[in-house]
């Protein structure tokens, strides 16, 4: 019960102290995407549940924009999911949520990563903060992603599934706001 709380107001404080700045974020991703400059996806929620998450736009034909480069930087372009936490489709800390095909189809005790609602952020997404650049280097992206990254975060959520706290969560919040700055 403290987690959701914590989630509501603290999303609902954040995001009407930054709303002047994530209007004028979402107007720089309109402009450099050509488009409303939101961008809305389905993604794998808590139970298995779909549910659409909300981030700025930041590719236009496939490639990203030089604001979109910038936004994903600094994670700005994430900063919409404060509406999916608002709304209690995410938590500030758990797993990042994935298309479906990934957390939708794991089996035995690796499918328990599901009683978890889906965070904006954990430790995988810290340790996988560059993802995108790590899997540009790779021959095969697809594969690398389905064999060594995927697994290998489904390991860490599993992990934060039995440490899970309040303070945990705490901690987990403070090291990806210091890992924005690396």
């Amino acid at each position: 019960m403290i987690k959701i709380t914590f989630d509501f107001i603290m999303g609902l404080l954040i995001l009407l102290v930054i709303l002047p700045f994530l209007i004028i974020a979402t107007l720089f991703a309109a402009i450099s995407t050509q488009s409303s400059g939101i961008f809305v996806q389905t993604r794998i929620g808590q139970n298995g549940n779909p549910f659409q998450i909300l981030k700025l736009r930041t590719m236009n034909n496939g490639k990203v924009t030089a604001i979109g480069k910038w936004l994903r930087k600094f994670k700005i372009d994430e900063l919409p999911q404060l509406i999916n936490i608002i709304k209690g489709d995410m938590s500030f800390v758990g797993p990042r949520p994935d298309v479906p095909g990934y957390y939708d189809l794991l089996s035995g005790e690796k499918r328990k990563v599901l009683q978890l609602k889906p965070g904006l952020t954990s430790l995988a997404a810290i340790k996988y903060r560059n993802e995108e650049y790590l899997l540009a280097q790779q021959e095969d992206a697809q594969a690398y992603n389905d064999q060594v990254l995927f697994p290998d975060k489904v390991k860490m959520n599993l992990e934060y599934l039995e440490k899970r706290s309040f303070f945990y969560d705490l901690k987990i919040i403070f090291q990806t706001v210091t890992s924005l700055w690396k």
